[in-house]
Order: structure tokens, then sequence, then C-alpha cells
């Protein structure tokens, strides 16, 4: 059974970009907690966005080794249905930052094959893993790693980022078969600011990759 690839938009700071990208029919919209991010909200900014975005589209929480409690309270403050624990958070930090019932994903930082399947066995309980490139910083850095690191026939929930934009995401859809797609870089102009005409473009050729893997499998 072919399943659609979800969208995750991340980094988002301005209304007008939480208002296209929600009427573009992304599944997910990524608000970034990172002091050292260009991308960084305040807690005002990201409660103001938040009002912004219908209760169909995931509202994911972007952390890096934070401090549970405050992990804790920007969600129940907000309404931050996903935490995504983008530094070297143990699984028991991750537990303990995490309002009852709440999910997370956990960013692994792909530096070779093996990075994935540590990140599967040390946080099991991850609802997904998002793939993304090693870099000195966490994440945003437009880098992409490589694809072949990922063995072909896995069967875990993947979320691929790291360098992707309206060029390359068929292809990741095609080699990585992921749940969902994240996109920052890929979709902006400057960093605290996204572009129509990339979001519109990144959007499409999802939906055309989507249209293929149907198509051959029919």
């Amino acid at each position: 059974m072919t399943q659609r690839t979800r969208m995750k938009f991340c980094g988002l700071v301005r209304d007008e970009d939480v208002r296209v990208a929600t009427g573009l029919g992304v599944d997910a919209i990524g608000l970034v907690f990172y002091s050292r991010s260009s991308r960084l909200l305040s807690l005002d900014e990201a409660r103001y966005l938040r009002r912004l975005i219908p209760s169909w589209v995931t509202v994911v929480g972007l952390f890096v080794d934070a401090e549970p409690a405050q992990v804790r309270d920007y969600s129940s403050r907000i309404g931050l249905d996903v935490i995504q624990f983008h530094g070297n958070e143990s699984p028991e930090t991750c537990k303990s930052s995490l309002l009852p019932e709440q999910p997370y994903w956990r960013a692994v930082r792909m530096q070779g094959p093996n990075d994935l399947l540590t990140s599967t066995v040390d946080h099991a309980n991850a609802e997904a893993y998002l793939l993304d490139a090693y870099t000195k910083g966490f994440g945003g850095s437009g880098k992409g790693f490589d694809w072949s690191w990922v063995p072909s026939q896995h069967q875990w929930p993947l979320i691929v980022s790291g360098g992707l934009d309206s060029t390359n995401v068929g292809k990741a859809i095609e080699c990585l078969q992921p749940v969902a797609v994240d996109v920052s870089s890929g979709i902006q102009s400057e960093p605290r600011k996204k572009d129509l005409n990339r979001m519109e473009a990144f959007v499409a050729a999802v939906v055309a990759a989507d249209a293929q893997v149907l198509k051959r499998n029919a």
C-alpha cells in the first residue's frame, strides 16, 4: 500500500510564511528553540504563531540539549504536538522532557552508516528518526548526507532532512522511502524569511514524486 509523503516546513518565524505553508497543505511546521539558531523564536513569538496554525497541522518544537523543565514548560504554554530532539540528549533526558503521552522525534546527525542503527536502538521509543547532515551546528545548514548510508529495505519511520529543495526531494523520496521530508534552508530567501516560489516548488516536487511512485506500483 502506497502512502503519500508528509511534509514538514521548519524554521518558520513570520506569520505570512505560516499562512502560506498551511495553505499549501504541509503536514507539520517546525518552531525552533535553539539559542544559536538564526531562526530562534521567543516564547511569545511562538505562542503567536501557534494560534495561526490549524489543528490538522502538527506543530513540532525543535530543541537542542535544553533543560527538560524548559521543554515541558514550552510544550504546555505553546501547545507543541511533538518534540524534535536535535542535540545529544540521552533517551532518559528525552523521556523526562515530554508531557504525558507526547511523542518525540530523534534527530540523527549522519556521519556514517552506523548512526541510524545506533539511534534506533538507543531511542527505541522515538516515534520517528529525522536524518540530517552532521555539521558543527545542529540542523538548518542546508548540507546533505550520503543517502547510501540508509539501508534500502529499512522499516523505520524516517523523516529525511539535510540539503533538500525542489530539485532533489523527489530523488530522496525514491531512494529512501521516508514517511516525511523536512525542509528549511531549501525554501528560504534569507534565514528568517521563506520564499513563496520555493515553497510552492517544493510541495509540487513532493506531489510529483509520490505520483511517480504510485504509477510505478500500480
